[in-house]
């Protein structure tokens, strides 16, 4: 089955790299999957692809068959498949300096000759900005059951201008906005467990509010997230009493619910 027969594709978008989208989108998959559905994970970063080592499946490869490219799979019962340009890469080191046309056939590729089975969510990562990659998948989720983007940024002014022009974007191609999520919001301390603020606060939320569009809430600095590259459970499974996990819980239930 390809991309047109996925029940729900969510979009993970921000104007600004290093916010921490790839994070995001690897723990709502698991989260996802952990609720019982199937999953996939696309990684459309192409000059970053960082999914297949938060994942830890680097030494995976992908193959080709009748029915398109088949995804891999981080458990054996297949509720979470994973696509990436990562796994065409023969190092983590390699670079992938492409211009435009090739970056935008290779995107059209992942799009439409992956053979995700039957999936009820597909996540898609997209790297920082509003270039070719963006356009080349709002394109096509205008021919697809796009459930809408979720908008992650971190709480200081300049990351906020940045997400300012995704979230136009979205407006000015008809992609709904689920919601705002605000990372890196504080730091916990890994002794006490108590947040403090150590950049500006509230960013994300005020910016929400100003855009009248859901905020989903807000992910501080967690050494305990921070520190589970390589994992295949969630945040949520692992942590169900921090504030990461309470946030991703409820991303949960509004989409869900969509």
């Amino acid at each position: 089955m390809t991309i047109k027969d996925v029940k729900h594709i969510i979009l993970i978008l921000s104007g600004k790299g290093g916010v921490g989208k790839s994070t995001v989108s690897v723990q709502l998959s698991l989260s996802l999957k952990e609720k019982g559905f199937k999953v996939g994970l696309l990684d459309i970063d192409l000059c970053g692809p960082s999914i297949p080592h938060l994942l830890n499946l680097e030494d995976k490869d992908i193959h080709q068959s009748s029915e398109g490219w088949i995804p891999v799979y981080t458990d054996q019962d297949q509720n979470l498949a994973v696509m990436s340009i990562g796994f065409l890469l023969k190092s983590r080191n390699d670079s992938v300096a492409w211009r435009g046309p090739k970056k935008t056939a290779t995107i059209n590729q992942f799009l439409t000759d992956v053979n995700w089975q039957n999936l009820d969510y597909l996540i898609i990562d997209t790297p920082p900005g509003t270039s070719d990659e963006h356009i080349t998948v709002i394109e096509k989720m205008r021919e697809l059951n796009c459930d809408g983007a979720i908008l992650v940024t971190t709480p200081q002014e300049v990351a906020i201008e940045d997400v300012r022009k995704e979230y136009t974007l979205c407006k000015k191609t008809g992609i709904p906005v689920i919601g705002i999520i605000e990372n890196m919001s504080g730091y916990v301390c890994n002794n006490c467990h108590e947040c403090t603020n150590i950049f500006s606060s509230e960013g994300g939320k005020l910016f929400a509010e100003f855009v009248s569009v859901p905020f989903l809430g807000r992910i501080p600095i967690d050494l305990r997230l921070g520190n589970r590259t390589n994992s295949i459970r969630s945040i949520s499974a692992e942590f169900p009493d921090s504030q990461s996990a309470k946030t991703f819980q409820n991303i949960i239930e509004i989409i869900t619910k969509v």
